[in-house]
């Protein structure tokens, strides 16, 4: 099954801010590479989203979350949590890791 992808406001805005951060702290390559690199693993929730496992938050909200890894390099400093409805993944906010718990 082949779902479509739908990226909340907060989520665009997570995004826009963590390509910033990217490209004024590190170089506009990076920025880029992150912005093409995440938007590439967000595209393979549309048939691969139920490899990923439940968010920590999950236990905080009447409906399933779960959380996509990313990162440029080995380790994931990102997190996208996401939740199915219906045929669509709904992305809901990308948080770094060493932010606190999404409260929704």
């Amino acid at each position: 099954m082949s779902f479509e992808i739908f990226v909340m406001p907060r989520a665009e805005a997570d995004l826009r801010k963590s390509t910033r951060w990217w490209a004024e702290n590190r170089s506009l390559e990076q920025a880029t590479r992150w912005w093409d690199g995440i938007f590439a693993a967000i595209q393979t929730l549309r048939t691969e989203s139920g490899r990923c496992p439940l968010a920590r938050e999950n236990r905080k909200h009447p409906y399933e979350i779960r959380e996509l890894h990313f990162g440029l390099a080995a380790r994931p400093t990102h997190r996208v949590l996401f939740t199915l409805r219906d045929n669509t993944v709904v992305i809901l906010t990308v948080r770094h890791v060493a932010q606190d718990d999404w409260d929704g």
